[in-house]
């Protein structure tokens, strides 16, 4: 089922949602809150190999049943904890879900032995960039034309000894 504009900004109670490891059946949801957040969408094999491969640091954001948020993260062989993607339902926007997904994906990573937290995001995406820097993620490099639309990225890296937790 897809979002219409008339029903943006649903005010939901954060204790009411479930931070959970996705799951087989969760794929179409996060499939089409991808569609409505980025430009250029993943294909399903994706979704599919990364929950096959990272089943514990594939995480949704689930409220009445309903799949409203995901991330996707994964430990590197360097011991970087990389957020592959992260994105909530627009309706569900201003509640703290992606604040929350980011929390439990960081902290299952570190867990994990990651020595620090990377992530790439687009210059122009100042709300997400807003988001890291509250939680301690700092640019470190731009990367030229890193989108298929030739948008440069940031990347940005939280050490994991400078994790104040949520």
């Amino acid at each position: 089922m897809s979002t219409s504009i008339g029903e943006v900004n649903k005010r939901i109670p954060l204790a009411m949602v479930v931070i959970r490891s996705a799951k087989l059946f969760d794929i179409p949801d996060v499939m089409r809150i991808e569609r409505e957040s980025f430009r250029e969408a993943y294909p399903r094999g994706i979704f599919l190999v990364f929950l096959e491969n990272n089943p514990d640091t594939f995480l949704v954001a689930e409220y009445n049943g309903k799949v409203i948020g995901y991330v996707m993260a994964y430990l590197r062989p360097d011991l970087e904890g990389h957020i592959m993607s992260i994105a909530v339902d627009p309706a569900y926007r201003g509640n703290g879900i992606g604040s929350a997904l980011l929390v439990e994906a960081i902290e299952r990573l570190i867990k994990k032995g990651a020595r620090y937290i990377g992530l790439e995001v687009r210059v122009s995406n100042e709300r997400a960039i807003r988001l890291y820097e509250r939680f301690g993620f700092k640019k470190v490099k731009r990367i030229i034309g890193y989108y298929v639309d030739g948008e440069d990225a940031y990347y940005m890296i939280l050490p994991a000894e400078e994790w104040r937790g949520s």
